[in-house]
């Protein structure tokens, strides 16, 4: 049987009309490109063909490169299609619908007009995988919208929908879309006898907007966030070269830069994490007939900080949701703290009036149970308490109808203890969310004991559906992600005991990549949270280390931002931490009672204690099938803790040091320090047989 074609040409009325069909998004993989070449010969041959129309078949015009070629031998081409496009003598529209990114806008860019319908998006974000657009787009762009707004494109990454596209220059027309292969061919028939052809390859005018300052502004605003990274600086430079080089010269240039990114660390790294994300939401160990529950109408119980940013990720999303609290002054103080957030965020630019206007009204304050009874699912999120929680379900489960399924919010908390306080445990998993939930990415789908495959497979589908990542956890003391967390936490108060200070530690895990130190975090949150958590843990386990240095400063009413002063001093009305001498002094106190030596730390030895006790839980926590994947791991890192995401991961960093060194540095520490650094199992057997630390994966998933 002969393979399908990935892009057909046929003539309708004078029009050649190109189709990429390469499900599922029209990525531009094996045989794509060339595939338009040769289409676009066929319609320079064809004297009947006045003009041509290059589209895309099913949900999407061309979504870009397919990722999994690059760092990879590819075959050389006699022509790229962009060139094919740029050359042809007949003008060629792109009608553009879903997205055309990457390689998708740059063959867009190469065609005489671009026409979209109002859904449709565009963008060049290679940057977020470590490249630059290779395939002329540094080029293109700034001739046809300046270097202005084509470098804050570039350099984001981000997605442009098509009114904004229009209003910059990017698209001709926008379409109402309703037969996009007609409106398509009907415009081509409209322009086919213009001339001269209008290439975007000879445009300058717009070139001539750069100013001397334009490029070096550019690098100083993205300096903090592009830190440790060559690709966005790598993209100013080619855009640079646009405005200075011939367009032929420009492109050598493009493609020298991009060769410099396509193999460096940074660019395999991100490509990691963006297949890692993908993988995460696969659960193998479940039944591939599995009919998971439709979830319509969704509540939330608790209208605090995290229950308000819950039910705000679901107007968010476009879903009605019930919001309900234990008293009605509660409700009205969540109610109006979504309000706020909503008018900040308003302020700030990054939502606009009319959707502030359209988001809001999706949540509706509800007086009690009896009013989220017939509801698909509920989320509660309460206080962080067993007694206060399984109150809560107990209540669910007597309001709620008969397929509701019944979720909670907690971070740590046994999943089993709170189903037990209903009769159907089956219906019960956890969804935690990280905080503020409205705003971060991670979402863990706990399975608990009892809890059904149906009702797993719903949650990982919920979180989802709100644009979340949604990854397996099993039930434990932390989860997965929290869980994997405590060795860091746990390591980063230590050696302040033994002599490390916290502006110190943050510098350190700074210049790593993290947007935030973890101290400074801490504040942010509040120092009372963990507190509360200590002191739980410490009930349930007379053996648990405390932590005196923190819990001292809690006791003293240090408890972060909040209280003005935490491990760092805060000014009123600024957020940005001081050094405060008192801090100093409180250690050095708590040390002397304590017996505790201290002494100086090297960076790198900040650097590993912290991340190496994190990953030797980690390797546990796969070990006895809590989590599903190292790369798992990775993805709860990157998308709950800030890790930086060019470093690919917890486990995928680890890596770039070996299993080996990982292994024989934990077990020293084992020595030195004692049983909180005993060896994983699986640390150990990576390391014996030189193995890949990002590879490994729980028992269920191993043939």
């Amino acid at each position: 049987m002969s393979e399908p074609e990935v892009v057909r040409f046929e003539v309708v009325d004078g029009i050649g009309v190109i189709t990429v069909d390469y499900p599922p998004v029209n990525a531009l993989g094996p045989g794509v490109s060339d595939g338009i070449c040769a289409a676009v010969a066929k319609g320079e041959a064809d004297p009947t063909v006045r003009a041509m129309v290059l589209m895309g078949a099913g949900r999407s015009f061309i979504a870009g490169a397919d990722i999994r070629r690059f760092g990879t031998p590819r075959p050389p081409s006699p022509k790229r299609s962009y060139e094919a496009l740029d050359e042809s003598t007949k003008p060629v529209v792109a009608a553009i619908h879903g997205y055309a990114l990457g390689g998708g806008l740059e063959n867009a860019m190469a065609c005489t007009w671009r026409i979209a319908v109002p859904s449709a998006k565009v963008g060049l974000p290679e940057v977020l995988i470590g490249i630059l657009p290779g395939g002329g787009g540094t080029q293109r762009l700034p001739r046809l919208i300046g270097p202005k707004a084509a470098l804050e494109m570039i350099v984001s990454g981000r997605h442009v929908p098509a009114e904004e596209a229009k209003s910059l220059g990017i698209i001709d027309e926008i379409i109402p879309g309703r037969d996009l292969r007609a409106e398509a061919i009907a415009f081509a028939q409209g322009i086919a006898d213009r001339r001269p052809l209008r290439r975007v390859s000879a445009m300058t005018e717009r070139l001539a907007e750069a100013t001397p300052a334009l490029f070096e502004e550019m690098r100083k605003s993205i300096a903090r966030k592009a830190r440790n990274q060559k690709a966005p600086y790598h993209c100013i430079a080619a855009v640079e070269a646009a405005t200075r080089l011939a367009f032929a010269e420009g492109i050598a240039e493009e493609r020298r830069l991009f060769n410099e990114l396509e193999n460096a660390e940074e660019a395999k790294a991100l490509r990691y994490a963006f297949f890692a994300e993908r993988e995460v939401a696969k659960l193998p160990h479940l039944p591939k007939d599995l009919e998971i529950p439709e979830i319509r109408t969704i509540a939330v119980v608790g209208a605090g900080t995290m229950g308000g940013g819950i039910a705000m990720s679901f107007a968010d999303a476009g879903y009605p949701v019930k919001l309900m609290d234990a008293n009605a002054e509660g409700l009205e103080r969540g109610m109006q703290r979504i309000r706020d957030n909503y008018a900040v965020s308003v302020k700030r630019g990054s939502l606009t009036q009319a959707e502030m206007d359209a988001r809001l009204p999706r949540i509706e304050p509800v007086a009690g149970y009896a009013d989220i009874a017939d509801c698909d699912a509920v989320i509660e999120a309460v206080f962080e308490q067993i007694p206060v929680k399984q109150a809560v379900f107990a209540e669910l489960d007597a309001h709620m109808k008969p397929g509701a399924l019944l979720f909670t919010n907690t971070s740590a908390i046994d999943i089993d203890r709170i189903a037990g306080a209903t009769k159907r445990p089956e219906a019960v998993a956890g969804t935690h969310y990280f905080a503020p939930a409205n705003v971060m990415k991670l979402f863990e789908a706990v399975e608990g004991p009892r809890t059904a495959p149906a009702t797993l497979a719903a949650a990982m589908k919920l979180g989802r559906s709100i644009g979340k990542i949604s990854a397996y956890a099993g039930n434990c003391d932390g989860f997965a992600a929290n869980r994997s967390r405590i060795g860091f936490t746990m390591e980063q108060n230590l050696m302040v005991e033994e002599g490390a200070l916290p502006h110190q530690i943050d510098k350190v895990m700074v210049d790593f990549g993290y947007p935030m130190g973890p101290f400074a975090v801490n504040d942010l949150s509040g120092l009372d949270v963990s507190y509360s958590t200590r002191r739980r843990r410490k009930a349930e386990d007379p053996d648990y280390r405390m932590l005196p240095i923190p819990d001292r400063l809690v006791e003293m009413g240090r408890k972060g931002q909040k209280t003005g002063a935490g491990w760092y001093r805060y000014e009123r009305g600024d957020r940005t931490p001081h050094v405060d001498p008192e801090v100093a002094r409180i250690i050095a106190e708590v040390a002397r009672e304590n017996g505790i030596a201290q002494r100086p730390f090297t960076e790198e030895e900040i650097l590993h204690r912290l991340l190496f006790a994190s990953v030797n839980e980690a390797c546990r926590i796969i070990e006895e099938g809590k989590a599903l994947r190292a790369s798992d791991m990775d993805v709860m890192w990157l998308n709950g803790f800030g890790f930086p995401r060019y470093r690919g991961g917890l486990m995928y960093w680890a890596d770039t040091i070996g299993a080996r060194e990982v292994y024989n540095q934990v077990a020293a520490w084992h020595q030195r320090y004692g049983e909180r650094w005993a060896p994983a199992p699986l640390l150990r057997e990576i390391a014996e047989r030189g193995g890949k630390l990002r590879e490994a994966v729980a028992p269920v998933l191993r043939t």
